[in-house]
């Protein structure tokens, strides 16, 4: 069986990304905050991976969280996600990244508001590319449109 979502060569995905996607999702860097594709962005839709396709958030779970990044309260699956100790510049944080594609996303905080989990998704809009709901059936994502709308994850 055909795997839908696959990790690119790194020759494919420097073809692919820009360099600002590049550097956040292969070398993880941060873009600039309120400077960024997906910061302000409330229409209804989803969230995939830029590197592999993946979906991974849902605009009914984004919230305004005035960090200048895009933020979550959670993911459609947390089983599509991977969380590793982040302890750069004298921090400590939890580091997101994509399971399939490897690729940095952002980090999560347990600042979130509490009525939606007390989780906050702060991802980097350069790793990510927003379908919207509209477009969603013709590409290939149909079966995530019942999510959008409603605000419920698989998991």
């Amino acid at each position: 069986m055909e795997k839908k979502y696959v990790k690119k060569s790194v020759e494919k995905l420097r073809e692919t990304l820009t360099t600002l996607q590049y550097e956040v999702t292969q070398q993880n860097a941060t873009e600039r905050p309120f400077e960024n594709e997906y910061c302000d962005n409330f229409e209804e839709g989803i969230y995939v991976d830029i590197t592999t396709g993946e979906p991974l958030f849902v605009s009914t779970d984004k919230f305004e969280s005035g960090c200048g990044w895009p933020s979550f309260s959670k993911p459609i699956d947390k089983a599509l996600l991977k969380e590793a100790l982040d302890i750069s510049f004298n921090r400590m944080r939890t580091e997101v990244r994509s399971k399939t594609g490897d690729a940095h996303l952002g980090h999560v905080f347990e600042d979130g508001p509490a009525e939606l989990g007390g989780l906050r998704y702060c991802i980097n809009s350069a790793a990510l590319r927003f379908i919207p709901k509209g477009d969603m059936e013709e590409e290939g994502y149909g079966a995530l449109l019942p999510l959008v709308g409603h605000g419920d994850s698989l998991k």
